[in-house]
Order: C-alpha cells, then structure tokens, then sequence
C-alpha cells in the first residue's frame, strides 16, 4: 500500500510554489505515494495538478500575492495551509507532510501564535511529549537541546533532562529510520570540552551526566565531545546522529557540508514532517533558479519515514 502523503506549497511569495510545480509534475511520484497537495490553482500549473487529489486552501487574497516580500495575508495563508495538512494527519487521512518553504516573518505578520512551526505542528497533532528539529545530510542526522532563542541565553536552558530529551527523540527516529542501534554524539558547549573545567562546567555538571543517563537507558550515547572536531568525525561516519546545545554549533557544519541537499525533519511528532533546510529564498523569485534537489530529498525521506512506521 502506497504512503499517503499532504503535501503544502509553502509561502506563497518564495520559491516554495515553482519547487513544487517541479517536484509534483515528476512522473514517477504517483507510483510512490498518493498525494493531496493543499494550495491554490494560481500557484500550480495544470501538469502538477495532474494525477494528485488537490484541496484549496482558501484566502489568498490578491493582496496576498507579493513575489520576494513578506506579507501578513500570505502568512495567514500559509497558517491555514499547514493547518489543513496536519489535520488531515490528525484524521488518519494522510502518513507523511511535506512543505515547501516558508517565511516566519510573515506568518508572524499573519498571527502565527507560536514560535515557529514545529510548535505549531505539535499544537495541531496534540503532540504532548518532546519535539525538536532535526537537520539531515545524507545519513548524518542532528538535532540541538536549544533552538530559537539568544545566545546569551543558552547556558542558562541547557538541563541534563533537556539533553537526555534530545538524545532520546533522535535515537527513536533513526531507530524508526532503520538505523538499529544508533551511535550518537553529544557536543560539549565551552571550548575544548570545557578543558577539565577550566573554561566553563558545563560539561561536567550537565552534559556528562546526560550522557551517562542516556546509557542507563539503553542508548549509544557519547561526549561530550568538543565542537570544533566532532564533525569531522561524523562526516568520516563515526556517529549517525550529533546532538549539539545550540542552534549554529550544528547548522554551520550542516550547511557547509550540504546546504544543497539538506533536509529538516520535525521530530517528536506522530507522523512523518519533512521540509528542505533552505528558506524562501525571495531574491530569487520567479527566475526558476531554486535548487529542487533538498525539497525532493525531503520527500523521499517522508516516504521512507512513512513506509518504515507502517510495518513497525
């Protein structure tokens, strides 16, 4: 039985509509999956249509419609459309989500009353346990115990429970994955590891001790290893996934290792979330020059997700 799959154009505005004309019109795609793509027919030509259920996702209004520029309409817009995708998950009625890019200053502008759309998402699906972003080039996998917030204030959020969490949500989604028994590695937060304490405890006060609990638990967790190496050695294919503490500790290495094929995966949720790692990228509307690789390799990997969690 194919994976059924919703499939939301992303902001109006970006690069998310001309990706997903690409991506939706690819012959082989409705012999993998049935998909019901939420839009708008102004966004998609009849070729990407073709084939597909489609929902329209009404309010875009013409005052929406902005090429390279944020607008409150259009992030209204896009909150309604993230909506419809995940109810129809919440509803049994689909096993995966993908979405094209969005653009959080306007759904900010457009009354996004959460941080971002993870916590949406989790709202939505009822999700009560931890949840958190995962970033994924090839078969590397990261996520971070902190995310959007400043950096003055990460030492202050990082908790032994809250880096057990994230050792934990990222071992059961690559268990769900395939992967059988995960190797993980934990980033220290200060330079050197903390060099034995003499440039900030963390590591021994609060890192190592989740390390050691999440082995209590049956995980394959090790660190805290100093962030300026360990990426090397998870791109040489020592560790399936890195947990870091903060939001650019792993998203700069990431990036240079991949930004042109990396995927975001909102874990911690019932169903299979996938998007591409870059954004609208609104300098370049309307040129057809976006990259289409990450948004089809974010659908491949829902695929699997969703095929992987059917069989479990």
């Amino acid at each position: 039985m194919k994976p059924r799959l919703a499939f939301f154009v992303g902001d109006p505005n970006g690069v998310g509509p001309e990706l997903s004309a690409r991506l939706l019109a690819s012959p082989g795609l409705r012999d993998r999956a049935e998909v019901t793509v939420f839009g708008d027919e102004r966004l998609l030509p009849e070729t990407a249509r073709a084939g597909h259920a489609f929902e329209t996702v009404p309010g875009l209004e013409q005052g929406a419609l902005t090429p390279g520029k944020a607008n409150a309409l259009a992030g209204e817009w896009v909150i309604q459309g993230l909506t419809r995708a995940a109810r129809a998950a919440h509803q049994g009625r689909a096993d995966a989500i993908v979405f094209a890019p969005l653009n959080k200053q306007a759904m900010k502008l457009g009354g996004l009353a959460f941080p971002d759309e993870q916590h949406l998402f989790a709202d939505l699906l009822e999700a009560r346990g931890y949840t958190v972003e995962f970033n994924v080039i090839d078969r590397l996998w990261t996520s971070r115990v902190t995310s959007h917030i400043p950096l003055k204030d990460v030492a202050g959020a990082i908790t032994t429970g809250g880096i057990v969490d994230a050792v934990r949500v990222i071992h059961e989604s690559l268990r769900r994955r395939g992967v059988a028994a995960p190797r993980i590695a934990v980033v220290a937060l200060n330079p050197h590891a903390g060099e034995g304490g003499t440039m900030g405890r963390e590591e021994i006060e609060v890192i190592g001790p989740a390390v050691e609990r999440a082995k209590v638990e049956g995980m394959d967790a090790r660190g805290p290893f100093p962030a300026d190496t360990v990426f090397i050695a998870a791109k040489r294919g020592d560790f399936d996934a890195v947990v870091t503490m903060y939001h650019d500790q792993g998203q700069i290495a990431m990036k240079l290792m991949g930004f042109d094929r990396g995927v975001t995966v909102l874990g911690g949720l019932p169903v299979p979330i996938c998007t591409c790692a870059h954004g609208t990228a609104y300098e370049i509307v309307g040129r057809n020059a976006a990259n289409p690789v990450p948004l089809s390799n974010a659908l491949d990997l829902a695929l699997r997700m969703a095929a992987a969690k059917s069989v479990q």
